[in-house]
């Protein structure tokens, strides 16, 4: 008799997830068992991003993509809510704030401002950059290890300011 391995109907193993991205379909299964509707939409929301980006770019994305995806996601509602904000509808701004929360809560710790300005520091002296014209290299150096952990915006002015 042959033994074939068993396998829950309509369950899906994929190896290839990114731990990430297996959080998220562990939050979306508690979740739907707390009956929390909020909480399990936008969990929702996170995860459709990420199968579109799978298909569209035909990849399997790893933990950095995925964060990618996330920070995308919380600029778009900043965004929002400044739009929102701008024509008085507190209750939209609310739930932007609300999925921003729920997003943050999968994001990496940020970095203590302390550590962020060592690592910018190292860079400028590892690219040995002296002007504004080498800021690139500079950025290339800092970025991939801040992914998700700082504000790229607030990261470049930094950088200007070391390299004025």
């Amino acid at each position: 008799m042959l033994a074939l391995p068993l396998r829950c109907a309509g369950t899906r193993v994929n190896m290839s997830d990114s731990p990430l991205k297996q959080a998220f379909t562990e939050a979306m299964k508690d979740a739907m068992r707390a009956k929390d509707k909020p909480r399990l939409g936008t969990i929702r929301l996170a995860l459709s991003e990420i199968k579109r980006v799978e298909v569209d770019e035909r990849i399997d994305p790893d933990d950095a993509r995925v964060v990618g995806i996330l920070e995308k996601m919380i600029k778009q509602r900043r965004e929002s809510i400044r739009q929102y904000a701008s024509a008085d509808r507190p209750e939209l701004v609310a739930q932007e704030q609300f999925e921003i929360e729920v997003i943050q809560e999968f994001m990496p710790q940020p970095l203590e401002a302390d550590e962020l300005a060592q690592i910018i520091k190292s860079a400028v002296s590892e690219s040995g950059a002296a002007s504004m014209k080498e800021m690139g290299k500079v950025m290339n150096l800092v970025r991939p290890q801040v992914v998700g952990r700082a504000d790229m915006a607030e990261i470049s002015k930094q950088i200007k300011a070391l390299l004025a």
